[in-house]
């Protein structure tokens, strides 16, 4: 979905669900027949982005228990308590969160109410937002179950536009984790919020630069931040009832009538947000993993899908300005139970090489003949890059490695990734699922 253009010949498009490109006229993906094609003419253009995640702990719920599936459900407390979360089948009769929960059983009876895992709902949350980070640094946690990312400067390291990632990442969350989420894509912070609700669920809606204006013009005031009831009751007293009322105001007269609240009201009812997406922290790893159509036991045919997951997280961390003294092996059997292996370096590295050298006698203590699904790598014990993979007349294995991955790193980005590659992945590469 997008907001307030006028489809033109040249608009980029793509399918959310095959990520095909579409031609301009294409209502259908010709690639998979769906008709979600995402377009817009700012689509290859825009990199700030909202994620949230679609009637969170009732996904969660419905995921772990399929006979609730069709069925109304209400997350929240006894009849003196209120909603927390309402799946979508229970928000058409009326019920949303914060509601009264007596309220709610008298608009949708039949529903079926369970009280909060917080900790499940928790573990899933951060199943999420590692997602996130293995795309971008820059991601800005606003709750359990929604963050800002700006994906800014990351075609080069994805190989795809900030909006062709955002796709995969919803794809892979709703694939990997079994919940959706929606996406709404924007120039600043404010507008990709506004955008990420518009097309719920699994919605992905885009708010260019050239619909600031018409598109806010006809929102009610409500959906600016800091508009509670409240100021919202005052505004319509003084005649205020959506944002075009507010682009007509002078920024001196609402700072006069509301305060700082009226400067804010004035720069955002123009869609003015200069905030950064600011990370509550330095990430805690870097990783990436796949899963495979097929499962897999062979120790060769794991170890060539290794090193290119070394060769990814090699690239982030590089991209990220982060170094690991930690190397972390992820495997996921065929039986889905999870396997994860732990070893330390010397000193912080960004080395593909390094990275591999370490994990590849975990991943060997674990071909047993096992099948597997999934394969992750990742490093952790985060440093700034500057101390890593120091050169030392000392080591000059370490010294030699540095230097030529750093020679690859060169030739691929002057000619892309796939212009130089190790004698490891010279063979076939055999099927994976998906590794974003």
């Amino acid at each position: 979905m997008t907001a307030g253009h006028s489809e033109t010949r040249r608009d980029p498009g793509f399918c959310r669900d095959c990520l095909a490109p579409a031609a301009p006229k294409d209502r259908r993906c010709r690639a998979c027949g769906s008709p979600r094609i995402l377009r817009h003419p700012e689509l290859d253009t825009l990199s700030v982005a909202h994620l949230d995640c679609d009637a969170f702990y009732a996904a969660i719920e419905k995921r772990d228990n399929p006979d609730l599936r069709d069925k109304p459900l209400i997350i929240g407390g006894g009849r003196r308590g209120v909603v927390s979360t309402a799946c979508y089948i229970a928000r058409i009769n009326g019920v949303h969160s914060a509601m009264p929960m007596f309220k709610a059983l008298k608009l949708c009876p039949d529903a079926v109410v369970l009280r909060p895992d917080m900790e499940k709902y928790a573990a899933v949350g951060r199943e999420v937002r590692a997602l996130m980070e293995e795309l971008t640094p820059l991601v800005e946690p606003l709750s359990i179950d929604e963050a800002f990312l700006d994906l800014t400067g990351t075609e080069r390291l994805h190989g795809r536009s900030p909006a062709l990632t955002l796709a995969a990442l919803a794809r892979r969350i709703e694939k990997e984790i079994g919940i959706t989420v929606s996406v709404g894509l924007a120039p600043n912070k404010f507008l990709a919020k506004v955008a990420s609700d518009l097309d719920k669920p699994r919605g992905f809606s885009v708010i260019g630069r050239a619909d600031i204006h018409d598109f806010l013009a006809d929102q009610p005031v409500s959906i600016i931040w800091g508009a509670g009831r409240t100021l919202c009751a005052k505004l319509a007293r003084d005649g205020i009832h959506t944002i075009g009322h507010l682009q007509r105001k002078e920024k001196s007269d609402l700072m006069r009538r509301y305060g700082s609240m009226g400067a804010r009201l004035y720069h955002l009812a123009r869609g003015e947000d200069h905030r950064r997406v600011t990370p509550h922290g330095a990430p805690k790893s870097i990783s990436s993993e796949t899963t495979f159509e097929d499962d897999l036991a062979d120790p060769t045919t794991l170890e060539k899908i290794l090193w290119r997951l070394c060769e990814k997280v090699s690239r982030r961390a590089k991209a990220s300005g982060y170094a690991g003294t930690g190397v972390a092996l992820k495997l996921k059997t065929a039986s889905f139970r999870i396997r994860t292996r732990h070893t330390l370096l010397s000193e912080p590295t960004q080395l593909a090489e390094r990275i591999y050298r370490a994990a590849r006698p975990l991943l060997a203590r674990e071909t047993d003949g096992t099948a597997f699904r999934l394969i992750g790598v990742g490093i952790d014990h985060l440093a700034d890059a500057d101390g890593a993979d120091p050169e030392s007349p000392l080591d000059p294995t370490t010294m030699r490695l540095a230097r030529a991955e750093h020679a690859m790193d060169k030739l691929r980005a002057r000619f892309g990734r796939d212009a130089v590659d190790k004698g490891l992945v010279f063979t076939p590469r055999p099927k994976a699922g998906h590794d974003e």
